[in-house]
């Protein structure tokens, strides 16, 4: 909502308020009000009030139209069915219980719309709960804070249940199409505590991010697994490509074994790129602390060489040296991630800087691990990737009012990428760095596009 919208609504509210003083209709609420004998919020307060006025108001309005006659008409004897009374029935709202009277007909075949049969919950508690559930609230937080703030009561299992019925959506953001074109995917990695049977294990749910070719960051879906394997990420390439991924110019990862080949069997020209970071995390695990800023130091001509072969020098050079004799497992890391490490010195040092590391995607990584540190242990696979969907919207959602607020203030332009299900961010420097992908790849890139 810009700026305009906001104070459209706030003048529409402001002379909605004035017509009403004007006509009188609030004067002995406003007398009550000083009286002190009005309280606006909790147990019975003014605006339950008003929430059971109006709902049981639409509820004889709906009966009437059923059974054909208004109440206390003198002809309703001559209709086929009648009112029958009511009965109790008590609603959970956002700002509390309300305790209804629903009408009956004596058929026994009136459907109220308004509040559902069967239905304990209106208002839109529903969607407050999944936005709790997505901020991070596990399930018992969330009923302990609505007995706490509202005063409504609602089980655990009521409350699992209703954010499972976001199961179908995810399904479908899991199935949805994707741009048949990524200049550059990245890959990254959450570890979470899944239960398995009797046990709870360490799984790692991956994350993939593609770039379109405006720089945008959209998260393509989540997988789960405890184990890496060829097979596991063949399936999860093959998914990518019947939803509509055609080519894609580099794919950044962190060393994920099979996952390169999974990627030259889907996309043979694609190039995979270690995540240098990770890479420099690796090779440092085993430094002495007192010795790691001389080794990260010793380590920058390797991956800042102008091309491969002064890659290669400077860490031969590393290797000699008192600090590479002392720390050969430094080494080793290096070695071993070679032909998956050099990809990125071809390029110019814009481009580098884009493709070089998932780092891309840790702002997005934080505020997900700020939402999972809060559960031991997840009870399946299917309830990690729910709830990484539902925070992804959350924080989504929350760019997207940052960034209409930007373009409302700072007359912005739209972007062409949706509100939803988007990590929404900008790459850095893209628009130079995609000029140098399509003097790298010209037959790949269109620049019409």
């Amino acid at each position: 909502m810009d700026k305009q919208e906001r104070e459209d609504r706030r003048r529409a509210q402001r002379e909605g308020v004035e017509a009403l003083e004007a006509s009188g209709a609030l004067d002995e609420l406003y007398a009550q009000i000083d009286a002190g004998q009005v309280e606006f919020d909790g147990k019975d307060g003014l605006i339950q009030q008003l929430i059971k006025a109006g709902l049981e108001r639409g509820l004889r309005t709906e009966l009437t139209e059923h059974v054909g006659y208004e109440q206390g008409a003198p002809e309703a004897g001559l209709h086929p069915n009648s009112r029958n009374g009511s009965f109790d029935k008590t609603v959970a709202t956002s700002v509390g219980d309300v305790e209804l009277a629903i009408p009956r007909d004596r058929n026994g075949t009136f459907t109220p719309r308004l509040v559902p049969t069967g239905s304990r919950r209106v208002g839109g508690l529903d969607d407050m709960i999944v936005s709790l559930y997505a901020g991070g609230m596990t399930v018992r937080d969330i009923e302990h804070h609505l007995v706490s703030t509202i005063g409504t009561d609602i089980s655990r299992e009521t409350i699992s249940k209703i954010t499972d019925e976001v199961a179908d959506e995810v399904l479908a953001w899991q199935q949805r199409p994707l741009e048949a074109f990524y200049p550059v995917i990245y890959l990254d990695a959450l570890v979470v505590k899944v239960r398995d049977g009797a046990h709870v294990r360490n799984k790692a749910a991956h994350i993939a991010v593609g770039v379109d070719m405006d720089g945008i960051k959209h998260v393509l879906g989540i997988w789960v697994q405890a184990n890496e394997g060829a097979k596991f990420w063949a399936g999860v390439c093959a998914q990518l490509a019947n939803r509509g991924i055609a080519d894609v110019l580099i794919v950044c990862c962190d060393g994920l074994t099979g996952f390169p080949e999974a990627i030259e069997a889907t996309w043979p020209q694609s190039m995979v790129q270690t995540c240098v970071v990770h890479l420099i995390r690796a090779s440092m695990r085993f430094v002495a602390y007192g010795k790691r800023k001389a080794v990260a130091a010793a380590l920058k001509p390797i991956y800042q060489a102008a091309d491969e072969t002064a890659a290669l020098a400077a860490l031969d050079e590393f290797e000699a040296s008192d600090l590479g004799q002392k720390n050969p497992n430094t080494v080793r890391v290096f070695r071993d991630a070679w032909e998956r490490f050099t990809p990125f010195l071809a390029f110019p040092p814009m481009l580098r800087r884009v493709i070089y590391t998932t780092n891309a995607i840790e702002s997005l990584n934080y505020q997900l691990r700020k939402i999972i540190k809060n559960r031991g242990h997840f009870p399946s696979d299917d309830a990690v990737v729910k709830l990484l969907w539902l925070a992804i919207c959350n924080i989504e959602d929350k760019r997207a009012r940052e960034r209409a607020k930007e373009q409302g203030l700072k007359g912005g332009s739209k972007r062409r990428a949706g509100s939803r299900l988007v990590e929404g961010q900008m790459t850095t420097n893209w628009n130079q760095a995609l000029a140098q992908l399509a003097l790298a790849y010209p037959d790949r890139i269109n620049p019409y596009l």
